[in-house]
C-alpha cells in the first residue's frame, strides 16, 4: 500500500489578488490626478498668512514679463475688458482671481482692478478682485 500525502502543494500562482490591487491603485491615481488643478502659466506668487476662499468666476494671470492672460488666453487691457465682460455677463456678483507674479509692479495689478471697476460701474454689478497668494513658509 502506497502512502500518499494529503496536503499536496499547488505550484500555480493565483493572480486574482494582484489584479485587484492593480485596479485599486489605478482608480486611486485617476481620482487624485483629477483633483490637482495644474496652472499652465508658471508664476511665483507673493506669500501671505491670510486665507480667503471664494468661488472664482474667472482667473487673470500676470507673469514676470508683464503679460496678461485671461484664463490661458493672452490679452491686452482692451481684450481683458471685453473678455471679462463675456465671462461676467450673467453674474451679479462674481470674483476675478488675480494671479500675479511677485515681481510684477503694482501698476499692472491696479490696471486689472480698474478694468473690473469699470465693468461694475457700467453694469451696476458687484464683482470683486482677489489677489492669489501662496502660504508663507
Amino acid at each position: 500500500m502506497a502512502i500518499k500525502m494529503r496536503n499536496t502543494r499547488s505550484l500555480q500562482f493565483n493572480m486574482a489578488s494582484m489584479s485587484d490591487l492593480v485596479f485599486l491603485l489605478l482608480i486611486f491615481f485617476m481620482l487624485t490626478s483629477t483633483l490637482v488643478a495644474p496652472n499652465a502659466i508658471k508664476l511665483l506668487l507673493p506669500s501671505s498668512d491670510s486665507r480667503t476662499m471664494a468661488k472664482q468666476t474667472v482667473t487673470v494671470y500676470l507673469n514676470d514679463e508683464f503679460q496678461m492672460f485671461l484664463e490661458e488666453t493672452p490679452v491686452d487691457t482692451d481684450g481683458l475688458h471685453s473678455g471679462l465682460l463675456q465671462y461676467l455677463a450673467n453674474e451679479e456678483e462674481g470674483s476675478v482671481v488675480l494671479r500675479a507674479d511677485q515681481t510684477v509692479p503694482v501698476q499692472y495689478i491696479v490696471n486689472v482692478i480698474d478694468v473690473v471697476n469699470n465693468i461694475n460701474n457700467m453694469n451696476q454689478t458687484r464683482h470683486k478682485v482677489i489677489l492669489a497668494t501662496q502660504p508663507q513658509r
